[in-house]
């Protein structure tokens, strides 16, 4: 037994038994973690070769007020996140107040009434079942419905890749845009990889290259060395207190793509006439910058973090969604319990192993744009940010845990530790 685990018994009370079987997996996945690293280490030069093109400086982290006119910030920012995801243009914005935002943004920025919107990769995430106008739809509330845009979905190939002849049949002379989830929200599959993105990229602009590609990027950024921009999306958005905020952002998100689709979007996120001239950092352009920078890093250990929780739970006999050595491309780790009382209590370990609200215990409740009771652990920094430590999972069968983040690999792997620990203490399992 070496320091590190020791510690482990003595001061946190974890069993013996649970970091046993959690070094037997790990064990097991490193010739993963390695290739996970190497990712890791060209998206870290990426970024920072856009930094030093941009010519990043002091002058960049200062205050602006008022209308943020010539916010010096706020437009290297937007030029950074460009370059790095090699797109014409980003806006990056402490003033949407989540991913959901960013993507509602987008959306209500270029389609119109009569427009079709096309979903390829199924069931909607469930707050932007709200946007569209599928769920908790009422008149009047500014839904794309509200809008006369219709829309419709896709569903996935039983193997959970996207059906691109389902998609190209379903295109017709009114499809506006199509868009791909390219995590996998509250459901049971994998996450888009960047080939199937490329490839229904590439199918779409066979049938019609007007059609707008989108790709809802939540969750995805840096776990390849392509971004979906790079394979053929024409525009992109997720939140900045994911995957590229670092941990350090303290809110807000961003959208990259072409020209034309900023230049539209700008102006439902302002106003026709003011677009992304205007708005005000608040201060917040240091930590944005700072966060950006750590992204890749912070990015890998949730990967790795996610990894090690899927063989764990797969060697504990619980099914999980992906597999140790599928493609990843997204940092979420499902793990299906089939019963309401391991699910509580695998958010209870992973709420306990928290720097924040360690000892609060996670209660299902109502959200906002969700049907279901959800329960959520989240002991962050930065409240709601999921690039660290969380988990989170709609109360209904088969009762399936969405474990992500963690600023560093070694507590991600502590939130796995934990986990386990709390199912054996309640005699939910048996090691």
């Amino acid at each position: 037994m070496n320091l590190t685990e020791q510690f482990l018994i003595d001061d946190f009370g974890i069993d013996e038994r649970v970091l046993k079987i959690v070094a037997e997996a790990e064990d097991e996945v490193r010739s993963e973690f390695e290739k996970l690293d190497d990712i890791m280490a060209y998206n870290q030069y990426k970024v920072l070769s856009a930094f030093q093109k941009n010519r990043i400086r002091d002058m960049h982290f200062g205050w602006k007020t008022g209308y943020g006119y010539d916010d010096a910030g706020r437009e290297a920012i937007e030029q950074t996140f460009a370059d790095v995801f090699h797109t014409d243009a980003a806006l990056v914005r402490t003033t949407f107040v989540n991913g959901t935002h960013a993507l509602a943004t987008t959306l209500l920025g270029v389609l119109r009434p009569g427009d079709e919107l096309i979903y390829a990769t199924g069931e909607p995430y469930d707050t932007l079942q709200t946007v569209i106008g599928i769920t908790n739809y009422e008149k009047g509330n500014g839904s794309l419905r509200d809008y006369g845009v219709t829309f419709k979905q896709v569903d996935l190939l039983p193997d959970g890749s996207i059906d691109i002849e389902g998609v190209k049949a379903a295109i017709t002379d009114k499809t506006r845009m199509i868009t791909a989830q390219r995590a996998t929200g509250y459901s049971w599959r994998k996450a888009i990889s960047m080939d199937e993105i490329e490839k229904l990229m590439k199918a779409i602009e066979e049938v019609n290259p007007d059609i707008v590609k989108m790709v809802d990027n939540s969750y995805g950024e840096f776990l390849d060395t392509k971004e979906p921009t790079d394979v053929g999306a024409d525009v992109m958005a997720s939140s900045l207190i994911k995957n590229p905020g670092g941990g350090l952002a303290l809110s807000g998100a961003y959208i990259a793509g072409r020209q034309d689709l900023i230049d539209q979007i700008q102006y439902r996120m302002t106003c026709p006439g003011i677009g992304g001239e205007c708005g005000l950092t608040y201060g917040q352009t240091r930590t944005m910058f700072q966060g950006f920078f750590l992204g890749p890093r912070a990015a890998n250990g949730a990967l790795k973090g996610a990894v090690l929780c899927g063989k764990v739970y797969e060697k504990l006999g619980f099914e999980v969604s992906p597999k140790a050595g599928d493609i990843r491309s997204d940092i979420v780790q499902s793990v299906k319990f089939k019963d309401p009382a391991k699910l509580i209590a695998f958010c209870e370990g992973i709420q306990a192993a928290a720097p924040v609200d360690s000892f609060v215990a996670p209660v299902p409740g109502d959200m906002p744009g969700y049907e279901d009771k959800v329960i959520m652990a989240a002991g962050a920094f930065v409240q709601g940010s999921t690039i660290e430590l969380s988990a989170d999972a709609p109360m209904r069968e088969p009762y399936i845990a969405y474990f992500q983040g963690g600023l560093t690999y070694e507590h991600s792997k502590f939130g796995v530790i934990k986990s386990v620990d709390a199912l054996l203490k309640k005699g939910l399992i048996e090691l």
